[in-house]
């Protein structure tokens, strides 16, 4: 019988989202401002929350568990990627790529399921008014917390458990800024049946599963919200749910594109504009989402700092 070789690769090339030199620095700039605003709109997010007795409440306890996930996410993908824009080959090991995918994975699943909190835990608040202290009590949000990250680690540890199975043997440059499943499937020279098949099981269980929580969530919403008899009471309901659903159809929808195709009509070069949306943009706009659109965090912002502002003048 013929013997294949099967050499493993030792360290990977990623090609970045462009390999136009003229647009790598102006890209480096954009992206390194982007990731700026992202870990200190994050951060302070945390801050903010941590320190506001006002916002010690199960919606925050669980938006300061979106930023912690935000602030992850973007700081596995993008250090890389602004490294990409400044050197002539950027390369990866074999190790750091398997770890970088491990943690991407990690977060990018326990997002989907915490906009499936939030959501839920404003159908609470709007439907069942009355028993939400004792419905989202800190044990439930707590155990929902814990839920989502175990779901995202256990996500995570099945698709890396059979990454590391696959052999790399054809060639070494993977045509994406990170290191992503279905690109570096496509490097394989095994099968890679199951790994495609477990991708595409996951990616339905973990996109769609919270999909139908957040769509039923936002029905139940909607119809109390009709049922409300004043016209600012509607207004008050609704501007409490507008942020949640931005985030999540700028969120859903780019992960739906990448993952919910088969292989072989996605193609990778529109799988890298999708990705920027979920891995880079997302974990920017979702503390601006929520601060700007969001009285109480705006009045905690401005008490926070006008108390910084007195320590600071009594000193």
């Amino acid at each position: 019988m013929e013997k294949i070789n099967h050499t493993s690769v030792a360290e990977f090339i990623l090609t970045g989202l462009t390999e136009n030199p003229e647009l790598q620095l102006p890209l480096f700039f954009i992206f390194l401002a982007v990731y700026l605003v992202t870990v200190v709109g994050n951060l302070g997010m945390i801050v903010l929350i941590l320190l506001s007795s006002q916002l010690h409440t199960p919606m925050y306890y669980l938006l300061s568990s979106l930023s912690f996930i935000d602030c992850c996410q973007s700081t596995v993908i993008t250090p890389k990627m602004l490294l990409n824009f400044v050197i002539e080959t950027n390369v990866i090991s074999y190790q750091q790529c398997i770890a970088q995918f491990y943690f991407f994975c990690a977060f990018a699943v326990s997002e989907c399921h915490m906009l499936a909190a939030m959501a839920y835990d404003r159908y609470v608040a709007i439907s069942n008014p009355l028993l939400y202290n004792v419905t989202m009590s800190y044990q439930v949000c707590s155990l929902m917390v814990a839920v989502v990250y175990g779901i995202g680690l256990i996500s995570a540890t099945a698709h890396t458990i059979f990454l590391l199975r696959v052999l790399f043997c054809k060639a070494d440059i993977i045509n994406h800024y990170f290191c992503d499943l279905l690109p570096l499937l496509e490097l394989s020279c095994s099968s890679t049946y199951i790994n495609e098949v477990l991708a595409l099981s996951f990616s339905a269980f973990n996109i769609i599963v919270p999909a139908i929580t957040i769509l039923s969530s936002y029905i139940f919403i909607i119809i109390s919200i009709l049922h409300i008899q004043s016209t600012g009471g509607r207004v008050k309901a609704f501007s409490t749910c507008s942020s949640h659903i931005m985030a999540v159809a700028i969120f859903y929808g780019s992960t739906a594109f990448m993952y919910l195709q088969p292989s072989s009509v996605n193609s990778m070069d529109q799988g890298k504009v999708s990705s920027v949306f979920y891995t880079i943009v997302v974990p920017m706009l979702n503390p601006l989402i929520y601060s700007l659109r969001n009285k109480d965090v705006r009045i905690s912002l401005k008490k926070l700092l006008q108390k910084i502002s007195f320590l600071k003048t009594k000193n």
